[in-house]
């Protein structure tokens, strides 16, 4: 099994160049609550460099364990001590609202496997940055294009009150054409959901939405499963991903949740990165790490085309997007984040293994609803 060198507090892989002509820094969450997240966004990332077999380019990875002021603490050596020209892998929009901003100002390109706030796609958008991921609202407006098929027409929705919380309850109520009975926004990192339960069981929903990305997920679908509340649950990938189904087991099985990538999808560049990362690893990739390996790909494709010292000729080879993505199909749209097609999946076991099939299309080549409000030509 693959791992990456530990170093005191932080994590640093160097390419065998002495002197990178391009240098990444990575800040990214690598323990504490959501690690695995920052763990597969990372190990997807590397493996597509190395697999690049290019010599030139410097990753120094770097742990924000959550936290946002250490997020910052960590941007402001990357770029004033590092002096890196490109920067990646924040998982969570609280972190990227407190980096991205000044990162891209002060003229470094930032990169997003994941975090992918309404703030940084409308107006706050910026010619230096670029979400390889989604906008937050995505998977979400295809939970609630879903729902319509699947002729819900009253539903429950929570998530947890931060950027993408807050984004997620946005985008589902935007495209869900029925009632909602119950909203609520729930304590981040929060573990125990009987209060909320009890909100679900009172009402007169007819199905469950909600957005709860990693530890927390798990603990409310265990919950659930063990309430006896028989309401169908919808949600988006981040609650269902390969590495939370594991420890959710049964009380997962059956549920629909939507997703831009899936490890069934059959294109050339999907299947060899789902064999290689298990070969390298000895796990089944998740979401997180087909974003990080995206994300790396993109930027090698631009790096073949343009120096980074470049910085007009640069940006435009990464806004062309020439890259084979384990998506298949992959462009950006005019606020540099993706139109692609966001499918439904259902959890279901292979073997031993608790993981998802893909169902069909929930919406094809959506764009974000955000971009009218970007001024990027």
């Amino acid at each position: 099994m693959k791992t990456w060198l530990l170093a005191s507090a932080a994590i640093a892989l160097h390419a065998s160049a002495a002197f990178a002509d391009l240098k990444v820094g990575m800040i990214t969450t690598l323990s504490g609550g959501g690690a695995s997240l920052g763990l597969d966004v990372r190990d997807g990332f590397m493996l597509a460099i190395e697999q690049s077999g290019r010599d030139d380019i410097e990753v120094v990875i770097e742990d924000d364990q959550r936290k946002p002021d250490v997020a910052v603490q960590l941007s402001d050596k990357m770029i004033q001590s590092e002096r890196v020209d490109v920067m990646t892998g924040i998982i969570w929009s609280n972190l990227a609202m407190a980096v991205v901003p000044a990162a891209v100002h002060q003229d470094v390109i930032y990169l997003s496997p994941n975090a992918g706030p309404s703030a940084l796609a409308g107006k706050g958008c910026h010619a230096n940055y670029f979400n390889i991921a989604w906008q937050n609202d995505n998977l979400h407006e295809g939970a609630g294009a879903y729902a319509n098929t699947a002729g819900y027409g009253n539903s429950f929705v929570l998530s947890p009150n931060y950027p993408a919380g807050k984004d997620a309850i946005t985008g589902y109520k935007r495209y869900f054409e029925g009632d909602v009975s119950g909203e609520i926004y729930t304590k981040l990192g929060q573990t125990d959901y009987a209060a909320e339960i009890a909100q679900i069981r009172a009402s007169d929903a007819d199905s469950v939405f909600f957005f709860l990305p990693g530890g927390m997920g798990i603990s409310f679908l265990k919950q659930y499963a063990d309430s006896g509340l028989d309401l169908p649950v919808i949600g988006p990938a981040f609650s269902f991903d390969q590495g939370i189904l594991q420890a959710v087991g049964d009380a997962a099985l059956g549920v629909v949740n939507t997703s831009q990538w899936n490890k069934d999808l059959g294109n050339p560049t999907n299947v060899a990165f789902v064999e290689s990362f298990q070969e390298a690893f000895g796990r089944l990739p998740s979401l997180y790490a087909s974003q990080g390996f995206d994300t790396a790909n993109l930027l090698i494709s631009a790096l073949e085309k343009a120096p980074v010292s470049d910085a007009d000729a640069f940006r435009a080879a990464l806004k062309a997007a020439e890259f084979d993505s384990t998506r298949g199909k992959f462009a950006f749209g005019s606020n540099n984040h993706p139109v692609q097609t966001i499918y439904a999946r259902e959890v279901v076991k292979e073997g031993d293994v608790f993981t998802n099939k893909t169902l069909g299309v929930a919406l094809e080549n959506h764009a974000d609803f955000y971009a009218a409000d970007c001024p990027l030509p």
